[in-house]
């Protein structure tokens, strides 16, 4: 009988545990259905996005967006190429996530019409019909215009010129299967005029250096510009370092390349609109509809300029020139 009375405690005992456990587990597994999933889908490559994703967290952080605890971030990476970001869309879709941060939005523009998208975009969002104005978008779709009215392209090479007196022939590196650089490219046959340059379009679609520095030897330039594409974005140190050895100067649409070694950058600051776009998506999170939140553009633009590149190639840059960057890299 007393084995018996033993048996019943311990049988008690391990139900009430399990009476306590249920709702426990329970409440953390309808915890964990409820997380907002946030979607990011970068044109470019996962080494390149790292800096950029950290940025993000880290504002999502400061708003109280913790990854792991109250939301879930799913990433999914294009390498710079244009092909990859329509099943690349698919599969984010697919997801059903409570908002996706893309690079490259169109596909998913045409994939969904209810999923809240902060985009990242080169185009003019009503002009491309994704927005009824700037201020009220009036879709699912809000974000950062990043080249917004400003002429990067003309101010760009404008800078290249006054870097380099006497430049008169430029090489534009063009991939005609990028949005990006079917937005800016049109625009440098005002900047040509503009800056009193000649420029010869150099088609490139795969990043082989060897090939790329071809194109551009044959093109017989005296410098190059290379645009905000992310195809570009997926080997930064690659490009510039084959563009210093044949002692080109350049300008680059993203102040990652200076970095990498690149003469001159100018464009707005990545890291920068990743944190806008947090903001964005927090807001979002809290109920609020993209159809209501305006479109933004970039808070700076950066002019970089890397001297030590510059004395490498033996080119000297005007002191007049200098006090116009933002940085200058020694």
């Amino acid at each position: 009988m007393k084995l018996d009375h033993l048996k019943r405690r311990e049988f008690i005992t391990l139900l009430g545990g399990a009476v306590v456990a249920w709702p426990l587990a329970a409440r953390a597994q309808q915890q964990a259905a409820v997380r907002p999933l946030i979607g990011i889908l970068s044109p470019i490559s996962a080494t390149g996005a790292r800096p950029l994703i950290a940025a993000f967290r880290s504002v999502l952080r400061d708003l109280g967006y913790l990854e792991g605890q109250n939301v879930t971030i799913a990433i999914r990476y294009g390498e710079g190429a244009p092909e990859r970001m329509v099943p690349l869309s698919r599969e984010m879709i697919a997801l059903n996530p409570d908002v996706i941060v893309a690079g490259a939005f169109v596909a998913l523009h045409k994939a969904t019409q209810t999923i809240p998208i902060v985009a990242l975009t080169p185009e003019d969002p009503v002009a491309a019909g994704i927005a009824q104005s700037l201020a009220r978008p009036g879709g699912n779709i809000t974000g950062t215009w990043f080249l917004g009215d400003e002429a990067l392209a003309v101010k760009g090479l404008d800078f290249l010129k006054l870097a380099v007196p006497g430049l008169a022939r430029v090489g534009a590196m063009f991939n005609p299967d990028d949005s990006v650089d079917r937005v800016q490219i049109p625009r440098l046959s005002a900047a040509h005029r503009a800056a009193g340059l000649d420029i010869e379009l150099i088609q490139v679609r795969d990043l082989n250096l060897d090939a790329m520095a071809d194109k551009i030897m044959r093109a017989n330039v005296q410098g190059l510009f290379v645009g905000m594409s992310p195809f570009y974005m997926v080997n930064p140190t690659g490009i510039t370092a084959m563009v210093a050895r044949r002692k080109l100067p350049a300008v680059y649409g993203w102040r990652e390349f200076s970095d990498a070694g690149g003469l001159l950058s100018y464009g707005p600051n990545l890291p920068e609109m990743y944190r806008q776009s947090a903001r964005l998506v927090a807001r979002i999170l809290k109920g609020l509809k993209p159809a209501d939140l305006p479109f933004e553009l970039p808070t700076r633009y950066e002019l970089i300029v890397n001297l030590k590149t510059a004395k490498a190639m033996g080119l000297v840059i005007p002191d007049s020139f200098l006090l116009l960057a933002d940085e200058v890299i020694e």
